[in-house]
């Protein structure tokens, strides 16, 4: 097989990405998610451009995933990162995600997921179908969205299978 010179595998994953920001901007434009839409979006946090609190950083130093559902503000979008404005138990966070930071977005109401190739620092690869929780702005909940696997105590920053997001049908 000959060498890709074009990278159609570069070119995929901005088109993907254009999805996000599409999907971002219309959100940003109604302030509102259209019905039971809500977005869980896993980012690097010490990607280039990436901007959060040292609290924020110290406590997810690799990667982060947020869920932007109920409570949210302040969400800008430009063509290369978003802003977004969550409250992590009760503190206002201001983050700014670039959209070449993000690994991971997943819209649990339609199963619709999209994963990218961005290596963590290390050059360690996250398990395939498993999303990290942590804490994120739910209506009516301060604590983070995990769950324990067999025999372990439930605490944040626990990996999480997707399916436990997915509707059951």
């Amino acid at each position: 097989m000959g060498q890709d010179h074009i990278r159609y595998d570069i070119l995929a994953q901005d088109a993907l990405r254009g999805v996000i920001r599409k999907v971002l901007t219309e959100v940003g434009a109604t302030g509102r998610l259209p019905g039971d839409h809500h977005f869980f979006i896993t980012f690097l946090t010490g990607a280039p451009g990436v901007r959060i609190s040292q609290h924020l950083k110290s406590k997810y130093p690799e990667q982060m995933t947020i869920v932007i559902q109920h409570q949210f503000w302040d969400l800008k979008i430009t063509e290369s990162l978003f802003e977004i404005g969550l409250s992590f138990s009760d503190v206002p966070e201001k983050l700014v995600v670039p959209f070449n930071a993000i690994r991971g977005f997943y819209d649990p109401s339609v199963n619709f997921e999209l994963e990218f190739d961005v290596p963590l620092a290390d050059d360690e690869e996250m398990p395939t179908g498993e999303i990290t929780a942590y804490p994120v702005a739910a209506e009516g909940s301060e604590e983070p969205v995990v769950e324990a696997k067999e025999g372990e105590e439930k605490k944040p920053g626990s990996v999480v299978s997707l399916d436990a997001f997915r509707k059951k049908q």
